[in-house]
């Protein structure tokens, strides 16, 4: 994040790419761990923006760690996300176009615990995923529950 905010003194609110990892964690039922945003109060699972010289898994690990508590075991390849549908303006006027590698695991260990970027968290069946994601993760959930039902 430091790097993202080094950027934002130099061009303000512009856009800019930004490459993120997040995680879809299942349980043993195979609902998906959801988090509320503090900022937006929208729904996604955790994740956040890659440092500089950081590998794209570790990213995800470190996040997941930071915003859950939990550790994550094996990751596989969920997806590649990228293109207008991942555009976003934050609540405080930052625009991003994200770049998101999303993994999946059933692989964690720990207890859920909220940190200030979240206000709530929860375990979801497909067919019950809030309407509110977050815009940027929509089309990540979308295929999520596509190929979960096929």
């Amino acid at each position: 994040m430091e790097y993202l905010l080094e950027l934002r003194k130099l061009v303000g609110h512009r856009p800019l790419l930004m490459i993120g990892a997040a995680a879809l964690i299942l349980d043993e039922k195979n609902r998906l761990l959801l988090m509320k945003r503090s900022d937006s109060s929208c729904w996604g699972p955790p994740g956040g923006a890659v440092e500089l010289g950081e590998v794209v898994e570790t990213a995800a690990r470190r996040e997941v760690r930071e915003e859950t508590g939990l550790e994550l075991g094996g990751l596989a390849l969920f997806g590649v996300f990228s293109g207008p549908d991942l555009f976003y303006r934050y609540p405080n006027g930052d625009e991003v176009y994200n770049v998101t590698i999303v993994y999946l695991t059933r692989d964690w260990r720990g207890e859920v615990r909220l940190n200030g970027e979240h206000t709530n968290w929860g375990w979801f069946a497909p067919e019950d995923v809030p309407e509110n994601i977050s815009p940027p993760i929509k089309p990540v959930i979308g295929q999520f529950i596509e190929t979960i039902h096929k």
